[in-house]
């Protein structure tokens, strides 16, 4: 599974880790990647650190350690900035390893989908290369998300659409999903969302 989001700071981190730890409760072995990872140096946590954490796996496994980019901005860039040698979504797609017995692989994107990612590419250019299952975007569930979503499922193969922070009690969250749900498959829950991957029926 591909996981990517309308934008940076949406949630894909989470979704991405409360999936893997609901898979490993059910016991499937799952793995999670991060091909690359710019990030605040003030930061005390990575991406990697926190899907490290929910697979009992090495941060440097799941993002190689050359791939971390301490400058908050597109991958990139970042790497432009520190004087690190540029880099294709091909580099990245032959780091991607996976280990013996996993079931499920998650691969968690930088930014939005047409954020970029290397060089010569984004996310929709590693789904591409990739070529997931599935592929879950990330999207915030208030205003504006509606706008957001379209744009960006409209560059996937049809993704499964995570609404974050969703508010039972929220009217607009609630109004939003409706809208949504007319024309994709939406979740709002990461157990439900694995209920219907562990039955096959995600897609």
């Amino acid at each position: 599974m591909l996981v990517t989001g309308t934008g940076t700071g949406i949630g894909k981190t989470w979704w991405t880790a409360q999936i893997a730890r609901q898979l490993r409760t059910r016991g499937v072995e799952v793995t999670t990647r991060k091909p690359v990872q710019s990030f605040d140096p003030s930061d005390e946590t990575t991406d990697a650190d926190v899907l490290a954490a929910a697979t009992g796996d090495d941060p440097t496994r799941v993002c190689p350690r050359h791939r971390w980019l301490p400058v908050p901005m597109a991958p990139p860039m970042a790497a432009e900035v520190l004087g690190h040698q540029s880099f294709t979504i091909s580099e990245l797609m032959s780091e991607l390893t996976w280990p013996g017995g996993c079931a499920v692989g998650l691969v968690e994107t930088a930014g939005g989908p047409r954020s970029p990612l290397a060089s010569d590419g984004d996310s929709v250019d590693l789904a591409a290369a990739l070529a997931p299952d599935d592929v879950l975007l990330v999207a915030d569930a208030g205003l504006g998300t509606i706008n957001a979503v379209r744009l960006a499922a409209s560059v996937l193969n049809d993704p499964v659409v995570a609404l974050n922070r969703f508010d039972e009690h929220d009217d607009l969250h609630h109004r939003n999903y409706e809208w949504l749900a007319a024309g994709y498959n939406v979740v709002v829950d990461p157990v439900v969302l694995v209920d219907r991957l562990t039955a096959g029926a995600l897609s």
